[in-house]
């Protein structure tokens, strides 16, 4: 498929990619669409992701889950054919495995994980309609040598690069493994979510072969002095919890992670749900969109179920 970035005067929202960025202003669209819709989430849960943009779920997966889907990145990670698909992406220094995408296409494991009432419930009540599977990924930091992931916004790739309208959309970063101070986890700048902070310079052709192995992730890294002084004013949150815990942030949410350099490895599954009401389209500052593995462009909504939690 091959398109163009939509024009400079096409009414862009949240204009970024330009030779000479504008500064940062604030968020143009709500962070909680339906504050009165019903789901897992409490109105004092919704409030703080409203304020923050991000929110720690306890036990999203039971112990069986959880020790499934690590046997399926081990399998994952092993298949060789997998390499030659682009999917699998290895380490800015090495050959070790960084992240494998599209998992929920690769395995039934994650496909029910993805689907399943326990975290797509919790999409649906915070973007206030029904969702679907935007992109999923499974990130390693192995022991010793797992790098990190430089500040930046989601969004800001996904408008940029993927055509997303909005910031309609969320992750749920789910531990598969311990994930504590010491080996790289997630941290956010609470509030940085309400100020879109956009990227200097044009996309390069082919950025997405680039980018996603550079130790600054992605293509339109945040700038730096915006970092600074959201994270002057709001603080750094460090994420941290057991295996089968999540978090959940928004779109627009200025996160990153440390190199681990621990004995312990770091291994999350990340679920991007999309508002079936914000579908992307043509990117509104690349030469192309990105790989259907990387952003889907099947916009099938999530299939509404009850009761299905596993045993564990």
């Amino acid at each position: 498929m091959t398109t163009t970035a939509r024009p400079a005067d096409a009414g862009d929202p949240y204009p970024t990619r330009t030779a000479e960025a504008p500064p940062p202003f604030p968020r143009r669209h709500p962070v909680v669409w339906n504050p009165a819709a019903a789901g897992p989430l409490s109105a004092a849960e919704l409030a703080a992701y409203d304020r923050d943009g991000c929110l720690h779920v306890e036990a999203v997966l039971t112990a069986g889950q959880t020790a499934a889907c690590l046997a399926e990145t081990g399998r994952l990670a092993a298949d060789r054919s997998l390499r030659a698909s682009g999917r699998v992406v290895p380490e800015p220094d090495g050959d070790g495995i960084r992240s494998v995408f599209e998992v929920h296409a690769l395995s039934e494991t994650f496909r029910e994980i993805v689907h399943s009432a326990r975290l797509a419930d919790i999409a649906r009540q915070i973007l206030g309609s029904d969702v679907y599977v935007h992109q999923t990924r499974v990130n390693f930091k192995q022991a010793f040598e797992g790098s990190g992931f430089g500040w930046h916004s989601d969004f800001e790739t996904w408008h940029s690069e993927d055509g997303m309208p909005a910031p309609r959309a969320l992750s749920l970063s789910v531990a598969l493994t311990d994930n504590g101070p010491h080996n790289g986890p997630l941290m956010i700048i609470p509030g940085a979510h309400r100020t879109f902070v956009p990227s200097a310079g044009e996309t390069p052709p082919d950025y997405h072969r680039t980018s996603l192995r550079g130790k600054n992730l992605p293509a339109g890294p945040a700038d730096r002095a915006a970092v600074t002084a959201l994270a002057r004013e709001f603080g750094i949150r460090q994420f941290t919890g057991p295996a089968g815990s999540a978090t959940a942030f928004d779109a627009n949410s200025l996160h990153a992670s440390a190199p681990n350099v621990s004995p312990f490895p770091r291994t999350n599954l990340f679920v991007v749900y999309n508002s079936v009401e914000n579908r992307i389209g043509t990117p509104y500052a690349a030469p192309r969109p990105r790989p259907a593995y990387l952003a889907s462009r099947t916009f099938t909504p999530v299939p509404r179920r009850a009761g299905d939690h596993a045993d564990p």
